[in-house]
């Protein structure tokens, strides 16, 4: 063992304490081997900086781009809602579609942000049905990490060893190459967790009940809003049409225009209503209305307007996205005490519509526009959730009491699902078909997410893990390093030397559990800069393929069960789910064994030696 290599493995085993230390933090570790691996003189200060330039990297940095913008317009989210219909109060069935989703929007994004994702969701429907939390947060963890093993972009081990194979000159791994491997993982994990999760004890006792915001139906129960809310088209023969709504004067007789909803080159459009606003044939009209069933049946065939139906839960409860209400209440020195609510005059000073009043506790009734405000009233107000946003930064006339849960789960691109998934089609289209190289793709993507107004680049660049991508390039140049001193060969004729005559399938299984191993200390991605080169290196020296090796590197990566700190997945469930340690290696470790026989039994089926 020569003096440069000893150097080498001194700098790696410091990394690797410090990973463990979690000090410095993994960025900064990894911006600590770019300067010190330069002053051994294995390596030259471009060489070690070279990461930077690596198109995995730029890649990876895509990727992140293109996931926030999946968060940003709620296409993550509708699978979320979706799951939760589909399921209903089977937990069985619940779990089963959970993981199922979990693991398809994860291979195509950061499990991470998909575990982030589905947390809250998983709380709701938890609260919804009674299940408890810690029967279905490890098993979302799980899924997360099976998402890994689907595709090549779905977590950056699988880019880390594509890019080694490509850099020793041979052909980098398709996209799906993963795929034969983590579907049958996915259909065992799904299995294991309906029988393991009886091993996780209900702690729904220890985490304590929370002050949580009241929810839209909720308000729509309290005030009375049933029956309250109409759509209505505006026929071709409707009077209407032409029309500025400053000259219809309904507030009057007990109509609100809430908002309008028109359809656009792309996508149906929600306007804000304005006295200049001109009605068009085709227009959808979203309104609330105080007057009797008979009144409002004779205006509709006054007016010819068709009636539409409401989405589940009514008072326009599927347009939560773009329309909000809020409870605020009337301060002592408002210039609205003794005014009527007709008069207050809402909509031309705050641009929002009353629709509801409390004195103290007693909810008013159909006589709302007549009665006078007084101190302390809670007015309901709808509209826009920008103009919510506005009177948030009054605070002199009304101070914001409540603000609904809906409010937490707004999304900054809403309307442009269709958009998100339509561009990552034809992302994954370019990646799949290798018209243009995989980074070519992600970054067609980017721009096109962009240009659809699905993602601004002030949130791209905030979406983009840098400390994930400073620590990948950190500990790059060891790769090369190693390989100059002779480490590599030094760790391939160590494993061989392991396995004695075994066969190959054998050595499989020991380059799996000493990755598997590894990712115990330090990140997986570190793991996979590391032991990508060796397992090549074991290739070459037995006379194989390079695949198969190359391939168990990357699925030992993903086998990240074992404890709470193996992998960020793990560590957001802790919480939600109130898991111990001792819960993780229960569950985790048999299951890690389940996977690497799985793994060494296909690779050799699916990736001949």
């Amino acid at each position: 063992m020569n003096t440069d290599l000893l150097i080498v493995l001194g700098l790696l085993g410091a990394a690797i304490v410090m990973f463990i230390a979690n000090r410095p933090r993994m960025d900064a570790v990894g911006l600590l081997m770019i300067v010190l691996l330069p002053f051994t003189g294995v390596l030259s200060i471009n060489e070690a900086l070279a990461g930077f330039a690596d198109p995995s990297i730029v890649l990876l940095a895509g990727l992140f781009v293109i996931g926030e913008a999946l968060v940003r317009t709620g296409t993550a989210q509708a699978i979320g809602d979706m799951l939760n219909r589909k399921a209903g109060n089977s937990e069985t069935r619940l779990l089963v579609l959970l993981m199922i989703a979990g693991a398809g929007l994860g291979a195509f994004m950061s499990s991470t942000a998909v575990v982030a994702i589905f947390i809250p969701i998983v709380l709701r429907i938890c609260r919804n049905t009674g299940a408890a939390p810690s029967q279905l947060m490890m098993p979302l963890s799980v899924a997360a990490l099976i998402s890994g093993m689907m595709t090549l972009v779905a977590t950056a081990p699988n880019l880390v060893v594509s890019a080694e194979l490509v850099r020793q000159g041979h052909a980098g791994f398709a996209f799906f190459a993963f795929t034969p491997f983590g579907i049958p993982v996915l259909v065992l994990g799904i299995g294991y967790m309906l029988f393991a999760r009886r091993l996780l004890p209900d702690r729904r006792e220890q985490t304590g009940e929370q002050r949580r915001a009241p929810s839209l139906g909720e308000w729509a129960k309290i005030y009375d809003l049933d029956g309250r809310a109409f759509r209505l088209r505006v026929t071709a023969d409707s009077p209407l049409v032409g029309q500025r709504l400053e000259g219809l004067n309904l507030r009057k007789e007990g109509v609100n225009i809430l908002a309008i909803e028109r359809q656009g080159h792309f996508a149906t459009d929600l306007i804000r209503p304005s006295g200049a606003t001109e009605i068009q044939v085709g227009d959808v009209i979203l309104i609330d209305v105080r007057m009797s069933a008979e009144r409002m049946r004779s205006m509709r065939e006054e007016y010819r307007l068709q009636v539409l139906p409401l989405a589940e839960g009514g008072f326009f409860l599927d347009r939560s996205q773009q329309i909000g209400m809020v409870e605020a209440v009337v301060t002592p020195d408002s210039p609205l005490v003794g005014s009527t609510v007709l008069q207050a005059r809402m909509r031309a000073e705050y641009r929002l519509t009353a629709i509801g009043l409390r004195h103290g506790n007693t909810v008013v009734g159909a006589d709302l526009l007549e009665e006078k405000l007084k101190t302390g009233d809670t007015l309901l107000l709808t509209g826009f959730w920008a103009d919510i946003r506005r009177l948030q930064t009054d605070g002199r006339s009304l101070v914001i009491l409540n603000l609904p849960a809906e409010h937490a789960d707004l999304l900054p691109a809403a309307g442009r699902a269709p958009q998100a998934v339509a561009v990552l089609a034809l992302t994954v289209g370019l990646m799949i078909s290798g018209i243009v190289p995989n980074v070519h793709a992600a970054l067609i993507g980017c721009l096109l997410m962009g240009l659809f107004g699905c993602i601004d680049l002030n949130s791209a660049y905030r979406s983009i893990s840098w400390k994930s991508l400073v620590l990948i390039v950190g500990m790059l140049p060891f790769s090369i390093a190693l390989q100059r001193t002779g480490g590599v060969d030094l760790a391939a004729d160590a494993v061989v030397a392991l396995a004695g005559e075994a066969a190959p399938r054998v050595i499989l299984a020991v380059i799996f559990v000493i990755t598997a191993m590894l990712g115990l200390f330090i990140s997986n991605t570190a793991t996979a800069v590391l032991m990508a080169p060796v397992a090549l290196a074991v290739a070459q020296e037995i006379g194989a393929s390079p695949y198969p090796f190359a391939m168990t590197v990357a699925l030992a990566a993903s086998t990240a069960f074992m404890t709470p700190v193996s992998s960020p997945v793990n560590t957001l469930v802790v919480g939600p789910g109130n898991y111990t340690f001792g819960d993780f290696i229960k569950v985790g470790v048999p299951f890690s064994i389940v996977v690497m026989l799985v793994c060494v039994l296909l690779i050799p089926i699916i990736l001949p030696l």
